[in-house]
Parts: structure tokens; sequence; C-alpha cells
């Protein structure tokens, strides 16, 4: 007969099922019952995150037991290293720990040796760990807040969440490993398929970061250094010199046409009568930004032209290929250049917006601000320009400049004016544009540099540098692109791999 087994194995969960008794006596007891919600959130709070973390390291525990067992039974096969050579010596005990977002756990695995190999331990990409000490769900936390806010924050809330797991110099350098795929990324992805019909918008800008000294350009870091040999006493308002280096945006989008009028853009003086309310403005959908302090400009446009050439955008190019500038020589010239290797047509576009500034400055010369007359004549010579009459509307002011015999200074306004649109009269085909339902406004890459630049790299007191400052600005770029989930995932994947290149990569499948 076979005799009954009377050494029950332990439990594995043990100390987690005894702190869960310990909290549900705590609660359950009289002290408990005249706390506040406050006192008791906190408490759960803190013993809440060791009972997981407690959770976490009887699980690993559990499997280092049975991959111990699987060896003592000879169920695993040979293993070998990245470079193919067989480990045949087997060690238990190798330990090493591990900060997770519930605190921080060891992780007991056995090593695979070989003469004069190094170790491998096939745990370590059964779990996927990392090549540091922090465990991915903490990087994932200590990224979206370091993009979210300054760094001294994003330490703080990983603090508050996660205890004291985690310095602040090691945070940067987890923000700047984590946008190591960015581009790679995009290559994958494919766009939105749209219509023939829809324009696609390419829109240009730049925007200038604070940079501790080493980080700016050579010619920038050279007059810095000349001007601080200098004596004066205070800058003047606003005034940053030779502190900052340019980062370049560009924006791509899918637009929904909308045909309208000038009238629709400029309301005659006097305001509208409300018989023809004005027509909507086209609809812009699909969005992708990119944004660089570290590439030069000619690369963040080429990178504009790959996405607006990129499968299911357009990439035989049926659709028409509207650029949006802000009136930029350097910019105007890097596109042209940019279309003549490629070999598209596009029709570029001043900023509308670019162009109303420097009409109102020239109304202001004649007449004074906030006066129902600035307003009539800037409105006629806009409502001109928009009719695709920018040249009789650039002749005409300085006619009017030399029958008032404007003084210097107030000529000054108008002959700008006058430079600015006769310089650029191919890009000022507004009726056209018009006609075709296009936008003339840079609304979206003025918005993606407050929104990648501005509200996170030009916070109050920030000097950056180059590795950080690029790292935040290409991970604002994959959050505004709505892309973050996704590029979470196949960063992981190319993570793993890169960590484990071995025969068994072939099973981890590559996502996107």
């Amino acid at each position: 007969m076979t005799p009954y087994d009377t050494q029950s194995a332990p439990d594995p969960f043990a100390r987690s099922l005894s702190a869960f008794e310990t909290l549900m006596h705590t609660l359950s007891g009289n002290p408990a019952t005249t706390w506040t919600h406050a006192e008791l959130e906190e408490h759960l709070d803190a013993a809440g995150r060791e009972l997981l973390r407690l959770l976490l390291q009887d699980h690993l525990d559990l499997r280092a037991r049975q991959e111990e067992h699987q060896v003592r039974a000879g169920a695993d096969p040979a293993v070998t290293g990245p470079e193919g050579r067989a480990r045949p010596w087997r060690e238990a005990g190798h330990s090493r720990w591990l900060a997770t977002m519930f605190g921080t756990v060891r992780v007991t695995r056995i090593a695979h040796r070989g003469p004069g190999l190094g170790n491998v331990h096939p745990a370590d990409q059964a779990l996927s760990l990392p090549a540091g000490r922090h465990s991915t769900g903490l990087r994932r936390l200590a990224v979206t807040e370091a993009v979210r806010g300054s760094f001294d924050q994003a330490h703080d809330a990983v603090t508050r969440r996660c205890g004291n797991v985690l310095g602040k110099r090691r945070l940067e350098e987890l923000v700047v490993a984590a946008a190591v795929d960015v581009d790679d990324f995009y290559r994958t992805v494919i766009p939105v398929p749209c219509s023939r019909e829809m324009p696609l918008v390419l829109q240009v800008d730049g925007k200038g970061v604070v940079m501790r000294p080493k980080a700016l350009r050579e010619a920038t870091r050279r007059a810095a250094e000349k001007a601080a040999t200098g004596h004066r006493g205070r800058l003047a308002p606003g005034e940053k010199p030779n502190r900052k280096r340019m980062a370049t945006v560009a924006c791509v989008v899918d637009t929904h046409p909308a045909p309208r009028r000038p009238h629709d853009v400029i309301h005659p003086p006097g305001g509208r009568s409300g018989e023809r309310p004005a027509r909507p403005g086209p609809r812009a959908v699909n969005k992708w930004c990119t944004a660089s302090l570290v590439r030069s400009p000619e690369q963040v446009i080429a990178d504009a032209f790959d996405q607006a050439r990129a499968r299911a955008r357009d990439p035989q190019h049926l659709r028409p290929w509207v650029v949006l500038v802000d009136g930029a020589r350097h910019q105007l010239d890097l596109i042209t250049a940019e279309t003549t290797r490629r070999g598209v047509t596009v029709h570029v576009l001043l900023d509308f917006v670019h162009v109303a500034e420097y009409v109102w400055a020239c109304a202001h010369a004649f007449y004074k601000p906030g006066t129902t007359e600035a307003e009539a004549w800037a409105a006629d010579h806009l409502t001109a320009i928009l009719s695709g009459d920018a040249a009789r509307a650039a002749a005409e002011m300085t006619a009017q400049a030399e029958r008032e015999q404007l003084t210097a200074s107030r000529r000054e306004a108008v002959d700008a004016c006058h430079r600015y649109l006769t310089g650029h009269l191919d890009q000022l085909r507004y009726d056209t544009a018009l006609n075709d339902g296009w936008p003339i406004a840079t609304g979206a890459v003025e918005g993606a540099c407050r929104h990648l630049i501005a509200d996170r790299l030009d916070i109050t007191g920030a000097r950056w540098g180059l590795p950080g400052a690029e790292a935040v600005l290409r991970l604002r770029g994959v959050v505004s692109n709505g892309d973050l989930a996704p590029y979470r995932r196949y960063h992981a994947a190319r993570e793993h791999e890169r960590l484990y290149p071995t025969p068994n990569e072939r099973t981890y499948a590559l996502t996107a």
C-alpha cells in the first residue's frame, strides 16, 4: 500500500497572505474605526504598496524554485550564449535587485556558465529584465512624468508613487534611453490613407531653447564667450543673447478642403451684416510632428517630406502639396532645394498671420492705432492681398507714403511691408489657396512649437544639455502624435532584442 504524503509543500505566497491578513485585521480593529477617510487612504497607500511588493517577490521566488527544480530534474535543454557557445555548468543562487513601481525586490536565478565565458541567465530573458536596476513599469512612469514636467517634479512624483527607488540623475538617463527608437518606430508606422481631394500640408518653423554653454552650436558658444568678457550691468527685458540653440519643428497634416472668400477671413470695417455668415476654414486631421535640436534644418525638412511620401500618405504625389512657412529666407531655400532634389511640385504659401502683422504695422504708420481709419485701411489692403493683388497693395501703400511725406521713422514700417510683399509675391497666391480650400496659416506648427518646446523646454530657469533636451523633444513629439502606447511596445521589443540576442529571440514577436 502507498503511504500517505504527510509533508505538505510550503505556501509560496505565505508572506503575502500574512501581510494581507495583517492589513485586514488592522482595518477591522477598534483603532481604525476612529480614523478619518484621509487617514485610511494614507494607511492603505503604504500598506497596499507593500502588499503588492510582497506578491511580486513571492512570485519571483516561486519561479526561482521552479527553475531549480527543472534543472535538478534535467528538463532544461543545453543553454548557449549569444556567441553560440554552450554553457555546460549551472550554478544556483545568483540574484540581482530590481526596483519596481511597488518597491525593490530580489530576483534569484540560475547562472549557466562555461570556461572563459560570461554567465547566461535564461530567467532574465524569460522575465525580459532590463539592463539596469529599474523595471520597465518604473521607467515608463519616470519618463511619462519627466516629459510632462520638470525633472524635479518628475522625481517627486515617482517618489510619492513608488518610494525612494530612483535618483534624479538616473531619471534623466532613463529619458534619454527611452527615445532611442523613435526614428525606427516611425519607419514602421503606416499613416491613415486619404482621398486625392484632400490637400497634404507641410509646415516648418523654428524655436530657440536655452542651453548650457557646452550644448550650444560652435558659433553661438564663441559669441557667448566673447560677450561674457564685457561689462554690461544687466540685460534688456526679455533679452537672452547667445544662450539659445534653434530647434527645427515640422508638421505634416491631411486637410479637409474648405473653399472660402477673402471676406470669410477678413471681416469688413464695421463688422459683418449677418446676411452672409463666414464660411469655416479647412480642418486638419492625421497630424504628425517632428522636432530636433541635434539634426540640421535640412534633415528635419527631409523627414517631413519622407512622411509626406510615406506609405498610404501620398507616395505617388497624387494630391496637392501645400508648404506653409513664416517667410524666413533660409527655410524657403531649404524647401526649394528639397523639392528640386526629389522632383516634386509644391505650393509654397506664407503664413497669412505674418503678412497681417506687416500690414497692420504699416496701417499704424498712417493712422493712430485703434482708430476706425486704421482698421479700414488694414482691412482693405489685406482683402486685396487675399484676392491675389499683393503687388498692387504694395504699390498703393508706397504711393500713399510719398503723397503724405511720412517721417523717416514712420516710413520705415511702410518700406518694410513693401519689401516683404514684393520679395515674396510667389508665396502670396492666397486667391488660389482660398478657392481650392487650402489653409493659409501655420497654426499646426505654431501650436507644435508651443506644446513641444515652450511648455516644457522653455520653463523658467531651465538650461538644457543636448542629450536630455533632444530626448524630451522627441518623446513629446510621440505624445503629440498620439503614438505613445504603440511606441512603448515597439521600444520594449527592440530593447529585448538588444539585451538578449540569442537564437530564442525569434520567438519574441516585434510589435509596433
